[in-house]
């Protein structure tokens, strides 16, 4: 678990990488940026921060900082109802981000998991979006992604997003934290 200076202090990161990205944000889109460190409390290696825009039963916007070097930990969104899962479009805004997907490895990869947790990072298809570029990732399709050294911001377009559906490959993983 996070302590509070440690989630204010990634909460003013966070602004400031919007800010480097040129995304105008109000005062109360700020105020609603969360801080998911997936139950690790390992903000700096393992963890997110968004702001989702919108989220209802017909699609998902929101907005993605990486700090440099942190990673999004492998999961998937599986079928929910009539739903095949969560079908999702990362477009890079700044920075780099290394996306990996199920899939041959393609070269070297340009980024690493956490060390020690390697076992939890299967998808080895790596996709590199720089500024401008995007990618669409199938529903029920495991992914991670990860910064490049600057950090990164991503802005997602999907289908809706119920997040304590998601299935991680780390079993440690708790990405909705208990009240």
């Amino acid at each position: 678990m996070l302590a509070e200076k440690q989630i204010q202090q990634a909460h003013r990161k966070a602004v400031e990488y919007f800010q480097r990205a040129k995304i105008a944000l109000t005062e109360e889109e700020k105020n609603r940026i969360e801080i998911a460190d997936f139950g690790l409390g390992d903000l700096e290696r393992t963890g997110l921060q968004l702001l989702v825009y919108v989220n209802n039963d017909r699609y998902c916007a929101k907005e993605m900082v990486l700090f440099p070097g942190q990673v999004c930990p492998e999961h998937r969104h599986p079928p929910r109802g009539n739903l095949p899962g969560k079908q999702e479009t990362f477009r890079c805004r700044w920075g780099k981000v290394y996306l990996f997907v199920e899939g041959e490895p393609s070269g070297p990869p340009q980024a690493s998991p956490p060390q020690g947790d390697e076992k939890y990072y299967t998808a080895a298809k790596q996709i590199i979006l720089e500024p401008g570029q995007q990618y669409t990732i199938p529903p029920n399709t495991l992914h991670w992604f990860a910064a490049g050294s600057e950090g990164a911001v991503i802005s997602e377009f999907s289908f809706p997003s119920d997040d304590a559906s998601d299935i991680f490959t780390d079993p440690r993983i708790v990405r909705v934290p208990e009240p």
